[in-house]
């Protein structure tokens, strides 16, 4: 399949030629962000389609963005099973359905997975032990028992030990993302932006994400700003 960022342009171009203007400046002064790879920039973009919901041409345009860079669809299936518990299984589903119709339109395969192990899908006493980190098991166990095992059932599912190609870091600051986009800026955002400084990201490659979404919404970015700015201090701070 041969895709081409001219065409998306021109068909934007022709919908609006002041709007296409506009968008090529915002989109080139983000993609332009030197800390990150293209490939979490696709991704970035394609959480941004899911969250928005924005899944007509925007994801499409995005999808193709991401085969021109090398993403494939079994990579971006990964993302959405990544982020299906922070997006919401529903809006998770309806991105892949629109994979799925872009992949049948374009002649592609479609990628096979593992299934998940079986221990994974356990929930109670006797699950399989969960990655989620014992002071947030705590803190869930505080508000909800039921609640904290579909927290540790999502944990396992979506954990490293799980199918998929994303790493620590592209998980990290994808689900830091979302709690931009859903403006969820107290404790998951901390984990968040925690998860992706211990995976060796750096304060300023954590800026980046910022910088990146901000062509999704810059008064949700503005918001993110003084909670990461905050949160940053905080951990200078510390140490």
């Amino acid at each position: 399949m041969t895709v081409h960022a001219s065409t998306d342009f021109d068909t934007i171009n022709e919908m609006d030629p002041v709007f296409a203007q506009m968008a090529a400046a915002s989109v080139g002064h983000c993609w332009a962000v030197p800390e990150l790879t293209d490939r979490e920039k696709v991704f970035l973009a394609l959480v941004a389609d899911v969250c928005q919901p924005a899944l007509g041409f925007p994801f499409e345009m995005h999808v193709r963005a991401g085969l021109r860079r090398g993403v494939s669809t079994a990579d971006m299936r990964a993302l959405l099973r990544l982020i299906s518990y922070d997006s919401g299984y529903v809006a998770a589903l309806a991105a892949l359905e629109r994979l799925a119709e872009i992949e049948a339109a374009a002649g592609l395969p479609r990628p096979d997975a593992e299934p998940l192990p079986g221990e994974l899908l356990e929930t109670g006493p006797g699950a399989a032990p969960t990655p989620l980190p014992e002071p947030v098991r705590a803190e869930l166990t505080e508000l909800d028992p039921y609640f904290l095992e579909y927290f540790d059932l999502q944990s396992r599912m979506r954990g490293v030990q799980g199918p998929g190609t994303l790493s620590v870091r592209e998980r990290a600051f994808m689900t830091m993302s979302i709690d931009v986009h859903y403006q969820t800026l107290d404790e998951t955002f901390r984990i968040h932006v925690g998860r992706a400084l211990g995976a060796g990201a750096s304060p300023e490659d954590v800026r980046a994400v910022l910088r990146f979404n901000a062509q999704f919404g810059a008064t949700r970015a503005w918001q993110a700003w003084k909670a990461l700015n905050a949160h940053l201090a905080e951990l200078t701070r510390a140490h």
